[in-house]
């Protein structure tokens, strides 16, 4: 890290901190927002699944932005405005807070579009009894690129499967061509209904399959943004 190390309340953590940091290096030559949220998303999933409980990720999430406002690099700077956007929504204000401390880096193209998305097609796809209900939930940005949230939700809205489709096109396609095989039913869904079941479920989950924590913070962002 290039400033002076920063006071932390896990400083056992420290060395995650400066990984943290580093691997943000590669953040601001991602190519577009959702590719930046998808990269953020999978920061904050490997440090909620290591999170003993709320309270130590609260603690965890608070000290990497001081250890990101520290470092002042490109990267970091391009984090903290990420978390700021999508990040868990009792830290945005601190995130945005600390980014405002760094000054004089150039911003990546996409920086202004993190976050800013409208909700679209809502889809629920059922393929068997034992399988549950695929929620397929389709969002724009303001220029119009497409993506979907995908949520698999087993018995008791339980989450197994939390997936950010790029090619919805292609997601759907396929899906359709299952229904014409008798795979699946797939029918349109009330926005309002699934707004309120991922929020349930994505909320304060418990512990999950670890393939779901990579996209989880993306999904609560996309989540929260549905209609109530």
């Amino acid at each position: 890290m290039t400033a002076k190390s920063p006071r932390l309340m896990l400083p056992a953590l420290r060395e995650v901190y400066e990984a943290y940091v580093r691997a943000a290096g590669e953040l601001p030559a991602l190519p577009g927002a959702l590719q930046a949220e998808v990269w953020t998303s999978a920061q904050l999933g490997t440090l909620e699944a290591a999170a003993p409980n709320a309270q130590g990720r609260r603690a965890a999430l608070a000290d990497l932005m001081m250890s990101l406002r520290a470092a002042g690099t490109p990267g970091a700077y391009a984090f903290l405005r990420a978390l700021e956007a999508i990040g868990p929504e009792e830290g945005r204000r601190a995130a945005g807070k600390a980014a405002d401390g760094v000054r004089n880096l150039a911003e990546p193209s996409w920086l202004s579009a993190l976050g800013r998305v409208t909700p679209s097609q809502v889809w629920l796809i059922q393929e068997g009894p034992l399988d549950g209900d695929r929620l397929i939930c389709e969002f724009r940005y303001e220029n119009g690129d497409l993506h979907a949230l995908a949520v698999r939700l087993q018995h008791g809205d339980v989450p197994s499967e939390i997936v950010i489709v790029g090619d919805v096109p292609a997601l759907m396609t396929a899906a359709r061509q299952a229904m014409q095989a008798e795979l699946c039913v797939v029918q349109p869904y009330d926005p309002r209904a699934v707004g309120a079941r991922l929020r349930a479920a994505l909320d304060d989950p418990g512990p999950l399959p670890e393939d779901c924590y990579p996209a989880l913070t993306l999904a609560r962002h996309r989540a929260a943004a549905l209609p109530s």
